[in-house]
């Protein structure tokens, strides 16, 4: 698997956790940053690495820092 899978599976973790604090689903907040539902869904699961961009866009639509996704829980 991938080098840092436990990383990426914490930001899933972290993004599901704030779009469910902000009542938005997977197609509206991938929407609102401009990728497709599948792709996003690949992103929350850990499946897909999203590039930096993604992830500050995501940040911005959650309204969080960018930090706040790699936070340990």
């Amino acid at each position: 698997m991938m080098k840092h899978y436990k990383t990426m599976v914490q930001i899933g973790l972290n993004i599901l956790y704030y779009r469910k604090q902000q009542g938005l689903t997977q197609e509206q907040l991938a929407e609102q940053i401009g990728i497709t539902q599948q792709h996003f869904q690949r992103i929350e699961t850990a499946h897909s690495v999203p590039s930096l961009s993604t992830l500050l866009d995501i940040a911005d639509a959650l309204g969080v820092p960018v930090q706040k996704l790699f936070d340990a829980r």
